[in-house]
């Protein structure tokens, strides 16, 4: 049986299917409303993107740690998607058109070590918000995204950068990232530590720990 971290997941996954009936076809996860909008939700202020001071940090247990300009990351290759949010305050919004770099560069580029079986993205403000590697890898749509309906991110959804990984709840997507950071134990990230849940799966609600 293979080793693949990749397959391991489509392997639990298949194992315990969760997703109950619902009008959209299996797309609406359970305790979720559809919207049309894009609610803002975050902790605190905006911050002021400075294109000639930022940067994004990627280090850890890597084996090639790497850091960007603003200038250098635009020019990194990029893919569109499409596909459905899910917000733990209980909002999804099907069909959304995101663009970045995808995670399958960054692994890569960066090369994990072995004993690496989380992430931290670092925001500004001190946000963090920690997400299973495996989580990660299970997510195709995965990426470090910057235009959302083929426009730069607006500053309340994260301009000019925002981790995204649409099938985990939408806080695990965090805003202003500056830095993501390989670890091989996990550690809570900000509203983690305010007990919401360390993985944050909308089709088993885990919302709260």
């Amino acid at each position: 049986m293979t080793d693949d971290p990749l397959e391991k997941v489509r392997r639990l996954k298949r194992a315990n299917p969760k997703r109950p009936f619902d009008p959209k076809g299996g797309r609406l996860p359970p305790g979720q409303y559809l919207t049309e909008k894009f609610p803002v939700l975050h902790y605190g202020g905006v911050p002021r993107f400075d294109p000639f001071n930022w940067d994004l940090k990627i280090w850890g247990l890597v084996e090639n740690p790497v850091r960007f300009t603003w200038k250098e990351f635009q020019k990194l290759p990029t893919q569109r998607v499409v596909c459905d949010i899910h917000c733990v305050t209980r909002w999804s919004k099907l069909d959304t058109p995101w663009e970045g770099v995808p995670w399958s560069w960054v692994m890569e580029t960066v090369k994990p070590k072995p004993e690496a079986q989380f992430v931290m993205a670092h925001c500004d403000f001190d946000f963090t918000a920690n997400v299973p590697l495996e989580e990660m890898l299970a997510d195709e749509n995965a990426m470090l995204a910057y235009k959302y309906d083929d426009k730069p991110l607006e500053p309340d959804h994260g301009y000019p950068l925002r981790l995204f990984v649409p099938h985990l709840y939408f806080w695990k997507s965090a805003k202003w990232l500056r830095g993501i950071e390989f670890m091989a134990n996990d550690r809570a990230g900000f509203w983690e530590g305010y007990g919401y849940h360390m993985r944050g799966d909308p089709w088993t609600e885990e919302r709260f720990s």
